[in-house]
């Protein structure tokens, strides 16, 4: 008689074994990826390390040759002085014009049937519109003392029985988009008004002035390209000189295998050097004329009773002046670079 035997079950698995594996696994993933960000950092490091020696470098290059790289960096200043110098100007006439808003203020000569207080409703109604900053009413006994005193006929005016004078109203635009075509415009809706008699606005000399300043920006703007272009030229022909003269040691590097962006690199910033040096002459001159220049004009203006005076370069205007000059130079070395670099090669 044969014994039965119970079948051997397999031991059930351990519950979480499985997580526990994924979980060792996911734990070393991080290492990896922080070993990773690790050398990434660290290539980082080093590559901003590299070219860090390599802008110091080149400008201690152009410093052992000062009177080359002085030349060089003072016809690009020359060229960057100019415009800027005239966009200065344009900037201390459009200060001139800046009391637009004043000249251009409208004078409304009401009705003879219209009496103060009416005209002072009118002026707060006006000033209530999106178009007109300020509307000040002047009343008639007001307007007949200015006379008064302006025109030095006050004896004769005595004689008078009645102020003959109307009620005026003084309107200022909005200084907010206030053009010569804007004020026209609410010049001529104020003359629709049924209590105004006479409107008056003197807008020739504005209209010129604005005429003027804009044919000057597009004169300044052509000058400034035309000039620009110079110093992409001047740049160009530095950096090409000076590749020709390192042909013997470029052939060298490239032979024990540099690459082209390594050889490429001292002359990108020697481009930038000769950029921002430029642009820094183009300030010094530019300060110079206008403190040349303040005193006189000072001067002048006082003659006039006026309190104007020059304004000179801001901080913005200075490191725009400045990012301009570097950026050309560097992108005069590029064009020079990328045209004779690739025709130098280890024979």
């Amino acid at each position: 008689m044969q014994r039965r035997t119970k079948p051997v079950k397999a031991p059930p698995p351990k519950p979480g074994l499985g997580a526990t594996q994924r979980t060792r696994r996911s734990a070393g993933t991080p290492s990896l990826s922080g070993l990773a960000s690790f050398l990434t950092t660290q290539q980082l490091g080093a590559y901003a390390l590299r070219h860090v020696q390599v802008l110091l470098s080149t400008l201690g290059g152009l410093y052992r040759n000062p009177l080359t790289s002085f030349m060089t960096a003072a016809v690009i200043g020359i060229a960057l002085a100019l415009p800027t110098g005239l966009l200065v100007a344009l900037a201390n006439l459009q200060q001139i014009s800046g009391g637009f808003d004043s000249a251009a203020r409208i004078t409304l000569f009401l009705r003879a049937s219209v009496d103060d207080n009416q005209a002072s409703g009118i002026a707060r109604q006006l000033a209530r519109q999106a178009d007109i900053g300020k509307a000040t009413a002047v009343t008639r006994a007001q307007a007949l003392q200015e006379f008064r005193q302006l025109s030095g006929f006050g004896p004769a005016l005595d004689a008078l029985d009645e102020n003959p004078l109307p009620a005026v109203i003084l309107v200022q635009p909005a200084t907010t988009d206030a053009t010569p075509e804007s004020v026209h415009s609410l010049l001529q809706r104020l003359r629709l008004m049924p209590e105004v008699d006479l409107a008056q606005l003197d807008m020739q000399w504005v209209k010129r002035l604005y005429a003027f300043l804009a044919v000057g920006k597009r004169g300044i703007a052509l000058i400034a390209a035309l000039l620009g272009l110079s110093v992409l030229l001047i740049v160009g022909n530095t950096i090409r000189l000076d590749i020709q003269n390192r042909r013997d040691e470029i052939e060298v590097i490239k032979l024990i295998g540099a690459s082209d962006a390594f050889v490429r690199r001292p002359f990108l910033y020697s481009g930038f050097w000769y950029g921002f040096g430029g642009g820094l002459i183009a300030l010094i001159l530019v300060d110079g004329a206008l403190a040349l220049l303040r005193g006189p004009v000072a001067q002048l203006a006082g003659l006039y009773s006026s309190g104007f005076h020059l304004s000179a370069l801001g901080v913005g205007s200075t490191l725009g002046l400045l990012g301009l000059g570097a950026v050309l130079g560097l992108l005069g070395s590029w064009l020079a670079v990328g045209r004779h670099l690739d025709a130098i090669q280890p024979g």
